[in-house]
This record gives C-alpha cells, sequence and structure tokens, in this order.
C-alpha cells in the first residue's frame, strides 16, 4: 500500500503542477524602455524594468467615441498581421491584459496632439485631450514592438513593450512634407503610402505640389482642359496623369483617418505653363504654350492684367476649396522671374483675397513676403533670409523648409545617382543638426508654425526612388519638428536612426545606408 500511495502521490502532483504551469502567467520578460529606438524621441520618458505581452486574449479596449474607435482599429490592423494575433476592439475599461485607449487626459500642455503612455505588466493604457494625440501615441506603441511588428505577414517574435511611462508632445504644430507629383505624376496609391510614411514619424502634414510648368494635376471641372491637356505629359516626354476630384477627396480622408492635413499647392503666377498650354486666354497675347517636358525655370507668367485670369483663379480656387477641409490653400509664388516685381506685388495681393474669400488661408513661397501679407498668410521659407524677416516684419508666421537642410531631392553626397545639388548635398546629419529657431538671426520660435521637407521630383520617377531620397533624412526632420531642442543629440540620434534600419527594410523601403549611420543588421 506504501508503494501505491507513493505512486498516487506523485501522479496528482504532477498533474497539479502541470495544471498550474498552463494556467499561470509566464513571468515577465524583463526590457528597458530607456533604451528603446524611439524616433521622434519623447519630452519624458521613465523605465520601470519590465514588459507587457500580447498574447491571443489581449484586447485593445476603447472609450465610446467615434474617434477613439477608429483609433483602435487602426491600431490592431497595424499588429495582425505580424503577431497574427485576434486583438478585438470593444468598449470597455479592464484593467488587465489590455491595450486601453481613452480621451480625458486633462493635461493643456499636451494640446490636441500629446499623449500620456502608462505600460505595466498588466496592461497598457494611453491617454490624450484628443483622438489626434491618440494617434501620435500609437506610433510610439508600434515603435517601442519589435521591429518584425511592421511585417505584413506572421512573424515569430515575443511581442512585448517595455514598462515605464511617457508623457509626449509636438515642439511644432506644423511638421509636414511637401510631394511634388507635378514633374512626375504619382498616383493615389503612392500618395497614400507616402502619408502612411509621415503618420509613422508623427507628422501631420502633407503638401501636394499639385501644378507647375510640366503637367496640371488636379482636375477643376470649370477649366477641364488644365488635365486633359495640361496633365499629359511630364518631365521627359511620359503620359503624365492627374487626380480627379473623387481621387483627390479620397487621398483628403486617407489623410484625415490619420491626423494628417493635405494643404494644396497651385503655383502662380510662374510655374504655370501647363495652364498656359491649356488657355490662351490666361496668355497676354493669346496665344497658347508649348507643352513642356524640360526642367528649367522662371520663364512662365500668367497675364496678371487680364480680369479673366483672376475669374480663373478664383474658378480654381474655390473647386479646390470645397474638397479641402485643412486651413490652407498654397498659391507658390516662387521664381517668378517672368513677372515684373510691379505686376508680381499686387497679384498676390489679390490671390491673397480670393484664398480669404473661400474661407482659406493663404501660404505661399518666401517670395510673397515682397507683397502685403496679411496676419493669418503663412510665409514658407526656402531660400531668402531677407523674405523671412519681412514676413515677421508684417506679423505674419514663418513656415521653416530651407532648402541647404530640409530638400529632399538633393544629392546626399556626389556619388548619388538621384537628385539635384544646387542648394547643397545634404548628408543625414547636415539634415538633422540645425533647429528651426536659432536658424535665422532675430527670427525666433513664436514666429515659426513649423517645419516641412520638399521633394520636388525633377529626377524622381517611382515610388523607389522617392523612399531613397526621403529615408533616412525624413525621421530626423521629423524628430526636430517634434522633440525639443535640448534632448536632440546627433550621438544619439545616429545610433537609434541605426535602429530603425530592420525596421525600414520590414516596411519594405528602400533607403539609403549612409555610412554615418551604424545600421543594425
Amino acid at each position: 500500500m506504501a508503494l501505491a500511495n507513493r505512486f498516487y502521490y506523485i501522479f496528482f502532483t504532477t498533474l497539479f503542477f502541470l495544471f498550474n504551469s498552463c494556467t499561470q502567467e509566464p513571468p515577465a520578460i524583463p526590457a528597458d524602455m530607456a533604451k528603446a529606438d524611439l524616433i521622434p524621441y519623447p519630452v519624458a520618458l521613465t523605465a520601470t524594468g519590465s514588459s507587457f505581452a500580447l498574447k491571443a486574449s489581449t484586447k485593445i479596449q476603447v472609450a465610446d467615441d467615434a474617434g477613439v474607435k477608429a483609433v483602435g482599429e487602426y491600431l490592431a490592423d497595424k499588429l495582425r498581421p505580424a503577431t497574427g494575433l485576434p486583438l478585438t476592439v470593444e468598449v470597455g475599461t479592464a484593467e488587465k491584459d489590455v491595450i486601453h485607449l481613452a480621451l480625458g487626459a486633462n493635461d493643456a500642455e499636451l494640446g490636441s496632439e500629446g499623449y500620456l503612455l502608462e505600460v505595466t505588466e498588466e496592461r497598457v493604457h494611453l491617454t490624450a485631450n484628443e483622438a489626434a494625440g491618440l494617434f501620435r501615441g500609437v506610433q510610439t506603441i508600434r515603435q517601442l514592438l519589435p521591429a518584425k511588428i511592421e511585417a505584413s505577414t506572421a512573424q515569430t517574435a515575443d511581442w512585448i513593450i517595455p514598462t515605464g511611462n511617457i508623457k509626449d508632445y509636438p515642439s511644432y504644430a506644423h511638421r509636414g512634407s511637401m510631394l511634388d507629383v507635378s514633374r512626375h505624376f504619382f498616383g493615389v496609391e503612392d500618395v497614400k503610402r507616402y502619408i502612411d510614411f509621415l503618420a509613422f514619424y508623427k507628422m501631420n502634414v502633407m503638401h501636394l505640389h499639385l501644378t507647375d510648368d510640366q503637367g496640371w494635376r488636379i482636375e477643376i471641372k470649370s477649366w477641364p482642359k488644365l488635365t486633359t491637356h495640361g496633365g499629359s505629359t511630364e518631365v521627359g516626354g511620359g503620359e503624365g496623369g492627374f487626380f480627379t476630384q473623387e481621387q483627390y477627396k479620397e487621398l483628403v480622408a486617407y489623410a484625415q483617418a490619420r491626423h494628417i492635413t493635405v494643404i494644396p499647392e497651385i503655383d502662380m503666377p510662374g510655374h504655370t505653363n501647363a495652364a498656359l498650354a491649356a488657355y490662351a486666354e490666361l496668355n497676354c497675347d493669346g496665344k497658347a504654350r508649348e507643352l513642356y517636358t524640360g526642367t528649367e525655370v522662371g520663364f512662365s507668367t500668367l497675364c496678371t492684367d487680364k480680369p479673366i485670369t483672376y475669374q480663373f483663379i478664383d474658378d480654381v480656387i474655390r473647386e479646390l476649396a470645397a474638397m479641402t477641409p485643412g486651413p490652407y490653400i498654397h498659391i507658390g509664388g516662387d521664381e517668378s522671374h517672368a513677372t515684373k516685381k510691379e505686376d508680381y506685388i499686387p497679384f498676390v495681393n489679390q490671390v491673397q483675397d480670393i484664398v480669404n474669400k473661400h474661407g482659406k488661408q493663404m501660404i505661399g513661397w518666401d517670395e510673397i513676403a515682397t507683397a502685403s501679407l496679411k496676419p493669418n498668410s503663412i510665409a514658407q521659407v526656402w531660400a531668402s533670409v531677407d523674405n523671412a524677416k519681412l514676413a515677421v516684419e508684417q506679423n505674419t508666421k514663418i513656415l521653416m523648409s530651407p532648402a541647404r537642410k530640409v530638400y529632399l531631392d538633393m544629392q546626399y553626397d556626389s556619388t548619388t545617382t538621384l537628385g539635384l545639388h544646387w542648394a547643397a548635398y545634404i548628408e543625414i546629419d547636415s539634415s538633422y543638426i540645425w533647429d528651426p529657431a536659432t536658424y535665422i538671426p532675430g527670427v525666433g520660435k513664436d514666429q515659426i508654425i513649423g517645419i516641412e521637407a520638399p521633394l520636388w521630383s525633377e529626377t524622381v520617377t517611382k515610388m523607389d526612388e522617392i523612399e531613397y531620397m526621403v529615408f533616412p533624412r525624413l525621421p530626423g526632420l521629423a524628430e526636430i519638428g517634434w522633440t525639443p531642442a535640448a534632448s536632440r543629440n546627433w550621438d544619439t540620434y545616429k545610433q537609434r536612426l541605426g535602429q530603425h534600419g530592420p525596421r525600414m527594410s520590414t516596411m519594405e523601403i528602400d533607403f539609403y545606408r549612409s555610412k554615418q549611420i551604424p545600421w543594425a543588421n
């Protein structure tokens, strides 16, 4: 009997431990949030040395609010493919095994885009004043997970998020990039992918350069030949293309879902050959111009003393404003060498009134500062310090886009085959090591709404080439716009950027592997 009792004791004891091993939570994996390679780097971060693990039972719980639910679904869509987990989204406030998204941070310092993130072993709790803040915080959650999380198919990994607390909000309200779809046309799916790049790095503006000498890319129903003829070609003589109004609205909605504002640009009075080829009456001599497929600038101008010119502009702005929910219409205004200064200034003044009449604020390249700007207009500084100061003297805010630092179409160095170098060769360090608030003597942070990085497309013809020119400079420019200047440091940034190499590879981004960066494998 003693032997039998011993057998039963061992048998049931073994069953007990097997049962408990299946039902007890596995021990948390030590992790250090302070070593997370976050870009942009947060305002404040405290690590607590443990981790939260995504499991089959993990849910994404949201507040009963449409905007919050949308952010929850977005997060689930980003995490499900690589993890293979269900990650159901539901309204609730559970304290365990959840990623919880809620409004009500009640912290004025956060503004509309800031967030508070608390990660414990039991749950992830993300709060913000507005849904935009939750969306920015979700990008931090993505970056706290392993790089494989960005894969489109199921991966094997420990899906852990380091524990700790983050308080985060942007330095500048405007953080964006411009894509030139006029020199070479890029379609809806390419622009959506570009918008997703901006969203991942907490940028909030997509500026579309829709018209130029080489092509008119937005349907204007009252002037149909702008696209049917003016949009029919591009640099090098390709077939060109354009966005229908429905396609443009689709892009705007896609950006809005990512809390990104679309700014459309109709360049004028120069950079207008496509319009001048489509409609003869916009030329002072009444003769239509030939379509243009080169890359020279400064030779074209609308006829600034014809009433039909302003009727044309009014129609274009009216149609564009009606399908653009954001506050801005960009009127270009740069390099209008063929327009006399005495004609240029009253032209800009009148176009400013047209933009305002249709309920929008005017943005233009820094040359517009030579006109009489209203306080709600914005001068985008790309070349002239004097123009920046002229704008500030008129109590007009400026947007920082210095070509020598942020033009993404500039070559990295003399060996780069894509891009130009008329402004500078811009390696990763040069792109990162500057401060908008000190770049122009006498112009401080209070006069600056933010930073924007343009990609002109004279030499860029397809998405892989866009990616190569944009990455890895875009993450650093995003950090300049978001992270306080005192927290930005080249030596630590290049280490963090190097760790983003595998993440960018997983996202199938064809990026430039600068020798300045210690790229992780």
